[in-house]
């Protein structure tokens, strides 16, 4: 059975309606990459080294990052030669299941949140300004909310104007409370009030926002460094998620801030939000292949439900859809002939 079939049969059946948003959400970067894929296996109906040069140059410019774009070819030219593959029919299947092997080649990843069984899961959101980090804890909140936890907000960040009320829309949309202080406010004491609130509501999940942007890179980590020690003084083992928010439209400058952020604190797992909204949605295997960050959930549109846990067989079928799916209609043609 080939690849596209296995995974085919895999994510399908289970959830049609989230493979949909994959495959919708990921338009943008399949119209520009795909179509690119698709010019390159019109031109050349032989596998050669200037294919691989210009397939190179496409997964470069989806930001797919250099180094894995290196290790796919290198896997691409073995696969080549193993199976004596001569010509380009049949070519995306194979980028697609290299795809998935590099994202999971340091182990499968597991995109579920830490939530503790008993007690409080706390949850530290991380991220510059206008990466979409308070939009994301508002539809997470509805997301664990509708998964029949009760979900708290914590308003940490405290220096950016509107911040404060921006989460609390978000949490009158989900339904769920907003502990919060005036603007200007110490963003730990915050933090000490929202678990003290937590344990005495005893809250399933506390979400807390933080600060984007201070004065400068050393003033925004030593704050996200005393935030994480407070939450941890009141909750031992908490924070149980460190959860860095990326905007995918800024393609490597989002792996830079990853870099960053990684440095400062125990990031466990990536936000990639507006992937609807890019071209260069291969950063999200920049960011796993570099980094050994999980992406946790992927921004898929503009909807509260968008917010979707990744999943890379979903995110590969999203990228090469009609390929794949042309690719299987030959395949059952050539079956049915025999």
């Amino acid at each position: 059975m080939s690849f596209f079939k296995k995974m085919k049969e895999k994510i399908t059946g289970t959830n049609d309606s989230v493979t949909g948003k994959f495959k919708e959400g990921l338009t943008k970067t399949r119209d520009s990459f795909t179509s690119k894929v698709n010019d390159l296996v019109a031109r050349f109906r032989e596998i050669d080294e200037e294919f691989f040069e210009e397939l190179e140059e496409v997964l470069l410019q989806a930001d797919v990052g250099y180094e894995t774009v290196m290790e796919l070819i290198d896997l691409l030219k073995v696969e080549v030669q193993r199976k004596n593959i001569k010509d380009t029919a049949g070519i995306q299947t194979v980028i697609s299941e290299k795809l998935v092997e590099i994202y999971n080649s340091q182990g499968e990843s597991d995109n579920s949140l830490n939530i503790q069984e008993d007690g409080i899961t706390v949850l530290l959101m991380v991220g510059v300004n206008g990466v979409g980090k308070t939009t994301t804890i508002g539809k997470l909140a509805s997301r664990l909310k509708a998964e029949g936890k009760t979900v708290m907000l914590a308003a940490g960040d405290t220096f950016r104007a509107g911040a404060i009320d921006q989460l609390v829309v978000w949490g009158e949309r989900a339904g769920v409370e907003v502990i919060r202080q005036s603007e200007g406010s110490d963003p730990a004491a915050v933090m000490f009030d929202a678990v003290n609130a937590a344990k005495k509501r005893n809250v399933d999940v506390l979400i807390c926002d933080t600060a984007g942007r201070l004065q400068n890179k050393v003033n925004l980590m030593n704050e996200l460094q005393k935030v994480h020690r407070v939450i941890g003084r009141e909750i031992p083992g908490a924070p149980h998620e460190v959860l860095l928010a990326l905007d995918a439209t800024t393609g490597q400058n989002a792996l830079i801030q990853a870099e960053t952020f990684k440095e400062a604190t125990d990031v466990t797992g990536i936000v990639l939000t507006k992937l609807d909204g890019t071209a260069k949605g291969g950063i999200v295997l920049a960011i796993r292949n570099k980094l050994n960050i999980p992406v946790k959930f992927v921004g898929l549109g503009e909807g509260i439900d968008d917010l979707q846990p990744f999943d890379p067989e979903k995110y590969v079928y999203g990228l090469f859809a009609e390929g794949l799916e042309l690719e299987a209609d030959q395949e059952a043609e050539k079956d049915g002939d025999k």
